[in-house]
């Protein structure tokens, strides 16, 4: 039976369904649905592109390591990245808050097409595609894009179990 996940914006009233690939990535699935729901300070990529994420403590017994990876994320993709303390650097880290914490999972949503997960301090970081948008990419893309232009301030990316 599927599973699904609702992934929202708060401030903006905006949210999608994505349905969970269980067949491609079942221990990053599995680690997700037991931890939700899972909420955080929501961020706009730099790099990437059409991104959005929020950066969250580590919540699996034992990391699901890569599984269904991708460097080339395309629309509705949902992304689970796994970054060890050491990795991000301490300016990013003091930019997103999470300066005290070992290690963080970012959750991701790519909204629109050409990204690129390359990263000029340590190469290619690929991503676990654990989810893709079922419903409302459209209306989330306009709120992630709106994220870019308007900013993030005082808004929050939170993911829960969606029942249907």
């Amino acid at each position: 039976m599927p599973r699904y996940l609702s992934i929202s914006l708060d401030k903006r009233g905006v949210s999608c369904v994505a349905e969970l690939l269980d067949k491609d990535a079942p221990r990053t699935c599995e680690a997700v649905w037991q931890a939700l729901p899972q909420v955080g300070p929501v961020h706009h990529a730099k790099y990437a592109r059409n991104e959005v994420y929020t950066m969250v403590e580590r919540f699996a017994d034992h990391e699901p390591g890569q599984e269904n990876p991708t460097v080339t994320p395309i629309p509705g993709d949902v992304v689970y990245f796994s970054f060890p303390g050491g990795m991000l650097d301490r300016e990013f880290k003091q930019d997103k808050g999470i300066e005290q914490l070992p290690g963080v999972i970012d959750l991701a949503l790519f909204y629109g097409r050409n990204n690129l997960l390359l990263n000029g301090d340590v190469g290619w970081v690929p991503g676990n595609v654990y989810a893709s948008i079922v419903e409302g990419l459209d209306r989330m893309a306009e709120a992630c894009n709106d994220v870019w232009r308007s900013g993030s301030v005082g808004e929050a990316l939170r993911y829960e179990r969606y029942a249907g």
